[in-house]
């Protein structure tokens, strides 16, 4: 259950930084994780990159025309 529920969380905050341009401590509190540290965990743990880094490679506004790539989040 706790395993599905970062998973959830982490999926929208990986829509959220692809999205919009909202800091990364709004990010964190809205998809659940609270503090922009806990989110860095998460990504660092599950995605091996930092949330920064994800929406630099994934925002659609800075892939404008190509439309998202999100990168998979393996449920453990």
């Amino acid at each position: 259950m706790l395993d599905w529920l970062a998973h959830q969380r982490l999926d929208h905050a990986q829509r959220l930084l692809e999205t919009t341009d909202d800091p990364i401590d709004t990010v964190a509190f809205r998809s659940g994780f609270g503090t922009a540290t806990s989110l860095r965990l998460h990504f660092a743990a599950k995605l091996k990159t930092s949330p920064m880094q994800y929406r630099r490679a994934f925002s659609q506004l800075a892939v404008a025309g190509r439309g998202p790539r999100r990168a998979a989040c393996d449920a453990d």
